[in-house]
């Protein structure tokens, strides 16, 4: 028993260690992002003195513009000259050794490709999707990965067909804000060192086999005939049961039988005025029927 809790607790010390060290590396990286070293300064001052023995002509070359939906990360000799991005508005760069890349900070969405993904309960379904997405860390989207969009959607179609196997037809078909739910959580986690935020997923279509569809409408028409059959069913006992007691009524008082006639007589002529039925009394032929 002793055994295992010490080889655990060396393991979780191990990680918490790592995890200082990367945390540590990381630290020393931003500090030194900065630094340039002597030639990168004398570089810089050179520059700044060409900027200043030509200031009217290199003075549209230092001024640059970003607009209010923009950010410019400004690279040093190849650095990041700050931490923070520059802009909205006006700001200025050295044209000899300054370069900066601009960052759309606006909502992008894009639509995911259908995706053939087999699911839990071993049925294959095509799904598409829509994924609503904006950068909000212009520096780690441009440092940390090559194309931001474009990890983004290729990250959306695996994260689609992970999750969605690991559910079945039924909840496919009647969970889907959950799973845009999970979706948005996967993805978040996954592009954040990216400066990415994913704002909302959603499912757009599912798209079922034609035999699939068939025998799903066989079995939902089936429901409904049987369903169907049972009102029937219970119409006609409740009519029945009504039946017998107005039986039992009519027993009790011979006259509401004739009434019962001429009403209906009377529904006859009021709906069919060519043809009257009037009903007779089997009462009344009994006489000639022992005279003969």
């Amino acid at each position: 028993m002793i055994s295992p809790m010490i080889s655990s607790t060396s393991s979780t010390v191990e990680m918490v260690t790592q995890e200082k060290l990367q945390r540590n590396e990381d630290n020393v990286e931003d500090k030194n992002s900065g630094q340039l070293g002597c030639f990168g300064w004398l570089l810089v001052i050179v520059s700044l003195i060409f900027v200043i023995a030509t200031f009217p002509l290199t003075g549209f070359m230092c001024v640059k513009i970003v607009k209010e939906y923009e950010r410019a990360v400004i690279f040093r000799l190849g650095r990041i000259a700050d931490r923070k991005p520059k802009g909205p508005g006006l700001f200025f760069v050295l044209p000899c050794t300054d370069n900066f890349v601009k960052v759309d900070l606006r909502t992008v969405s894009f639509d995911i490709p259908p995706q053939e993904i087999l699911t839990k309960d071993s049925v294959t379904v095509s799904v598409d999707g829509v994924v609503y997405f904006r950068i909000n860390c212009p520096i780690s989207s441009v440092a940390n990965v090559s194309n931001a969009h474009s990890s983004t959607r290729l990250l959306a179609q695996t994260t689609l067909r992970n999750v969605l196997g690991t559910k079945n037809l039924s909840e496919l078909l009647s969970d889907r804000e959950g799973i845009s739910l999970s979706m948005q959580e996967a993805l978040d986690d996954a592009t954040d060192p990216w400066g990415i935020k994913v704002e909302r997923v959603e499912i757009k279509d599912v798209k079922l086999p034609q035999q699939l569809q068939r025998a799903m409408a066989a079995e939902a028409e089936a429901s409904r005939e049987a369903r169907a059959k049972i009102i029937a069913a219970e119409g006609e006992m409740k009519a029945s049961r009504a039946l017998k007691e107005a039986s039992l009524v009519i027993a009790e008082a011979p006259s509401a039988l004739q009434l019962r006639y001429l009403q209906t007589l009377n529904t006859i002529a009021a709906e069919k005025n060519s043809t009257i039925i009037f009903p007779l009394p089997i009462d009344m032929m009994q006489s000639f029927m022992q005279r003969k």
